[in-house]
C-alpha cells in the first residue's frame, strides 16, 4: 500500500471513530497517534498513560510534555503489577495489559468516549505479541495497525508533522529486559532502569540492558560497538556500583524482541 494511502486510510478510520481514549506511552507510535487524533478530532479525545514500575520516569514525564504540547487532556493511571505479572511467564505481556488496561473502558463511558484505541503498527504483528489477545478481550483497537502502518511509516509521517518524536528509539516497558521465568522485583527493574540511562547519557542510542540474574547483557548498535570498548571499564564499574556482579556485552548487537530468540515459539516457525 502506498505511505499516503495508508495516511487516508488512518484518518478515515479516526473519523469513523468520532471519540477517542488514545492509550499513551509517549513514544513515537502513539505520540504519533496522539497528534493525528488531535488534528482530525479536535476536542474529542483523552490521552491516559498508564504508569507503573514497568515505565522509566523519564518516558512519564515526556508523555506529560508531549499531551501539553498538542493540548490534548492528559490522566495518568498508576498500576501496580499483579504476581502473575511479576512472576514473568511468557504469556506475561498478557496478563500485564489486562490488568493494566482494564479501566481503559471505564474511563472511556465515564467521559463519553466510544472507542479506546493504542498505538500498535503493522510491524507489531510480526512478534511473539501476547498482550494482543488483551488488546482484543478488552476491545481496544489499533488504528495504526488497521491502516497498514509500519515503523518506518511512522518515522516518516511524524518527521512531517515536526513532531520530535520522529526518530525516538524504541523503549518498551522494562519488563522487557528480563528473560522469562526470571522473578521481577522492583529493585531490578531500577537497577535496569538506572543502568540504560547511564548508557544513554554515554551516548547510546538504540541499547538495551538486559538482565540475567546477577549479569547485565548490553545490546548496542553495530555502529556504537567501539564507543562500547573504548568506554568498556567506566561502563563496568557504574554498574556494578548499581549492582551487576557481571557485565558482558551481546557480539549479536541490539535488535528488538532479543529475549524471544531462544523462545520454543520462534523454533516452530
Amino acid at each position: 500500500m502506498v505511505r499516503d494511502d495508508k495516511l487516508f486510510k488512518l484518518h478515515r478510520i479516526l473519523k469513523r471513530m468520532r471519540s477517542v481514549l488514545v492509550v499513551f506511552s509517549g513514544g513515537a507510535d502513539s505520540a504519533f497517534l496522539l497528534k493525528t487524533a488531535k488534528d482530525i478530532l479536535k476536542n474529542n479525545l483523552w490521552a491516559v498513560t498508564v504508569f507503573s514500575d514497568f515505565l522509566p520516569e523519564s518516558e512519564r514525564r515526556h508523555a506529560v510534555w508531549f499531551a501539553e504540547m498538542v493540548h490534548v487532556p492528559h490522566i495518568i493511571v498508576k498500576y501496580k503489577p499483579g504476581p502473575r505479572v511479576m512472576k514473568n511467564p511468557p504469556n506475561r505481556c498478557y496478563y500485564c495489559k489486562k490488568e493494566g488496561f482494564s479501566h481503559m473502558r471505564d474511563i472511556a463511558r465515564e467521559k463519553g468516549i466510544r472507542c479506546v484505541i493504542d498505538g500498535s503498527n503493522a510491524d507489531d504483528l510480526k512478534d511473539f505479541r501476547p498482550g494482543k489477545k488483551a488488546l482484543r478481550e478488552l476491545k481496544i483497537r489499533s488504528p495504526l495497525q488497521e491502516a497498514g502502518m509500519t515503523k518506518s511509516d511512522v518515522r516518516l509521517f511524524s518527521r512531517r508533522l515536526g513532531l520530535r518524536t520522529w526518530n525516538k528509539p524504541s523503549n518498551p516497558c522494562l519488563a522487557s529486559r528480563f528473560p522469562y521465568g526470571e522473578i521481577i522485583t522492583r529493585k531490578k527493574l531500577r537497577m535496569v532502569e538506572e543502568a540504560e540511562e547511564y548508557m544513554r547519557e554515554t551516548g547510546f542510542c538504540g541499547m538495551r540492558v538486559r538482565h540475567h540474574g546477577s549479569a547485565a547483557r548490553i545490546e548496542v548498535s553495530e555502529k556504537d560497538i567501539f564507543l562500547l570498548v573504548k568506554n568498556r571499564k567506566k561502563i563496568s564499574r557504574k554498574l556494578r556500583e548499581i549492582g551487576f556482579s557481571y557485565i558482558a556485552a551481546d557480539l549479536d548487537g541490539y535488535r528488538q524482541g532479543a529475549l524471544n530468540e531462544v523462545f520454543p515459539w520462534k523454533r516452530k516457525k
